[in-house]
């Protein structure tokens, strides 16, 4: 690989390493991990943020999640975190970590459901999990002073994902859950702008997809459409300064600019340009 494609590679792993996080600039140490093969049916990727900041320091860490659940480990529990309908923020202070899964939606549905919950009623809302053996373990290997940092974070990992591969069983081929998850990968294609191309991609009914969209991800096809659209465009305006709104609304299939706009404005709370001028700081 020569100088350059190595730079491509690595700008390319780094903008999906930030995706959907909407100011990259201000994140503490984050890493992004892709699970063992045996978890790809229940994980979609391991996420664990550090932080150490001085006394009266704090950072505020904005994101547009992906409109899927996650498992999130702190030292002081562990939370189901349901699917998120808008954009989410957080104060950092002082020293700490988090371990998370971002859940593929046969997992999410598997874990709603041991809950007593489906997860169009867990929209914007975490509930806290017992399982104190999970919680120990991952607290033991975060805080261990006997292993590297990289150490420390794998073995969270595969406490976490032994877990979950106990509980989560792997989807039958043809089952509602697999599609589910065919689904959830469909919906990542940047090409997709509208609700009305899924069905023949995946050689079903649009009442069908419906159907597995509120009971695999808790929410509508199209929420689901328009948050990654923005989200392709929050990273478009990151990226590519000097790209005009217009060009971009037409890219992302909208109507007009001002479509673009107010659809942006409702998620992030800020026009593009605003976004644009604040996410370069």
């Amino acid at each position: 690989m020569g100088q350059q494609e190595q730079h491509n590679s690595q700008q390319q792993h780094n903008s999906q390493q930030q995706r959907g996080v909407l100011y990259p600039k201000r994140l503490p140490e984050f890493h992004r991990y892709a699970p063992a093969a045996h978890l790809a049916h229940a994980v979609r990727w391991f996420w664990i943020p550090e932080w150490q900041l001085e006394a009266g320091e704090r950072s505020v860490q904005q994101t547009l999640p992906f409109p899927v659940c996650n498992l999130a480990i702190e030292a002081n529990g562990i939370a189901f975190v349901g699917p998120p309908t808008r954009r989410s923020e957080r104060t950092l202070k002082g020293t700490g970590w988090c371990v998370g899964a971002l859940l593929r939606p046969a997992a999410a549905s598997v874990l709603a459901a041991g809950l007593g919950r489906k997860l169009d009623g867990l929209q914007d809302s975490a509930l806290q999990l017992d399982a104190a053996p999970l919680l120990l373990e991952i607290v033991g290997a975060m805080t261990s002073a006997d292993l590297m940092p990289e150490a420390r974070r794998e073995q969270a990992m595969i406490a976490l994902g032994r877990w979950l591969s106990a509980r989560v069983p792997q989807p039958e081929t043809g089952s509602d859950a697999a599609l589910a998850n065919r689904l959830e990968e469909v919906l990542a294609d940047p090409t997709l702008i509208r609700a009305d191309q899924l069905a023949p991609l995946l050689h079903t009914s649009p009442r069908t997809l419906q159907r597995l969209a509120e009971r695999y991800f808790g929410l509508s096809l199209h929420s689901m459409i328009r948050r990654r659209r923005l989200q392709d465009g929050a990273a478009r305006l990151r990226e590519q300064p000097n790209l005009s709104i217009a060009a971009l609304a037409n890219e992302l299939g909208y109507a007009d600019h001002a479509h673009f706009t107010k659809d942006f404005k409702a998620l992030l709370g800020v026009t593009p340009s605003a976004y644009r001028g604040s996410a370069a700081e």
